[in-house]
């Protein structure tokens, strides 16, 4: 079953719908990020003229259930840029209802629109639930991230 969202730009949205959200989301993956650093990333998230950072939030009953926000960059391997899904997060009372599913198709859509070459993520190995999510709409890549 699939629930019938509206989406919009975070820029549409109210900022403390997208900060509760937003913090949720990082305790999730057990971190918390310094509230400047939110503000900042709030600021860039709904900057209209910063082109290449934006994101989307999932409206139901004029509330927020879901966000998702994309960094796009360029590439040494296309003419395009990369569109990269940073963040997807739905509030756990709506999960499994399609949410996740629309925000990345709704993503995708718009990097159409933006000539990107394509949409890429990452999510943690045991994060399942997610990758069940990820298998239906996406493939694996095989290739696995590292960091210094």
């Amino acid at each position: 079953m699939s629930l019938h969202i509206t989406i919009q730009p975070l820029s549409e949205i109210d900022s403390q719908q997208w900060l509760s959200l937003w913090q949720a989301y990082q305790a999730f993956y057990q971190v918390k990020i310094d509230s400047t650093i939110s503000l900042r990333t709030w600021q860039k998230l709904t900057d209209t003229k910063l082109e290449h950072m934006y994101g989307f939030a999932a409206i139901l009953h004029e509330q927020v259930v879901g966000i998702v926000h994309v960094i796009e960059h360029d590439s040494c391997w296309t003419a395009q840029p990369y569109a990269y899904l940073q963040d997807l997060y739905t509030h756990p009372n709506y999960r499994g209802q399609g949410i996740a599913a629309q925000l990345i198709a709704y993503v995708y859509q718009v990097s159409l629109e933006r000539n990107c070459d394509r949409v890429y993520w990452l999510t943690q190995d045991s994060n399942e639930t997610a990758q069940k999510l990820y298998d239906r709409v996406a493939r694996k890549t095989g290739f696995i991230q590292y960091r210094i």
